[in-house]
């Protein structure tokens, strides 16, 4: 089966990054990063600009790709190939009531389950750590979406 491609940005603020509260499944009311799928003849890079703009106000200066993370499951509707990024330089204001759902600044320390995802628990660290490195890895989810295997391709 052939992956949706998607992006995720996380805005880094000091000791803060930037979620939304989701108002639809999957992970409905958890907190992630912004993002969404690629645009026909859109690369990855041009869609996380674009999709921070559009979910956040945001316009980031500079993004850094540190992640590339592939969710399968036996559901044809659960394929997924994720380019996650990160940015420290952004300029604009929040919208006031963003369509995706509640922006919000949360406490970098603070960033885990049960407020957001399990398979964003397991990369947002890695995305964070000092180097060049871009995390790597296949998430794999049984029939119910609850994840049963990561498989980790980073050194």
């Amino acid at each position: 089966m052939k992956p949706t491609l998607t992006t995720l940005i996380y805005c880094i603020q000091g000791d803060q990054v930037l979620l939304a509260q989701r108002k639809s499944k999957p992970f409905q009311g958890m907190w992630v990063a912004p993002g969404g799928k690629i645009e026909p003849l859109e690369s990855p890079r041009e869609c996380a600009l674009r999709e921070l703009r559009e979910e956040t106000g945001l316009d980031a200066k500079e993004l850094t790709l540190r992640g590339i993370v592939t969710e399968v499951s036996g559901r044809p509707d659960w394929q997924w190939m994720i380019f996650i990024y990160v940015t420290r330089d952004f300029s604009g204001e929040l919208l006031g009531d963003p369509r995706e759902g509640t922006l919000r600044w949360w406490p970098i320390h603070e960033v885990k389950p049960p407020a957001i995802p399990e398979s964003d628990a397991i990369f947002f660290p890695r995305l964070l750590e000092p180097g060049p490195t871009v995390y790597e890895a296949r998430y794999e989810y049984d029939m119910d979406l609850r994840l049963v295997r990561v498989n980790d391709k980073t050194p």
